[in-house]
């Protein structure tokens, strides 16, 4: 399925961009280019690779972890606050990111 200009123009607008026209032309080439060497995945033969579960262990096997998972006490509201350059009402303070 050939990337149109009103896809990139979504993408654009979903990633909050304003681009000009030959960069919507330039975007939308490296954007095809990107997808066809993704597409490159289908071809491979997957049938004898086990499904990954994103890093979890199944139910019973053991894990290589260099310490006992054990449960322990929370920092503490007060001491995790002690620290801060600007703490506030029980709260870490941090500057606006608009």
């Amino acid at each position: 399925m050939p990337i149109t200009q009103a896809d990139i123009e979504k993408v654009a607008q979903l990633a909050h961009l304003e681009l000009r026209a030959e960069e919507l032309k330039t975007f939308g080439s490296q954007i095809a280019d990107i997808i066809n060497y993704v597409e490159q995945l289908n071809e491979l033969d997957t049938s004898n690779v086990e499904p990954a579960i994103g890093g979890l262990t199944p139910e019973g096997e053991q894990t290589n972890s260099p310490r006992d998972d054990s449960i322990r006490g929370s920092l503490g509201q007060q001491t995790a606050l002690a620290e801060a350059p600007d703490a506030a009402s029980g709260h870490f303070r941090v500057p606006k990111v608009l």
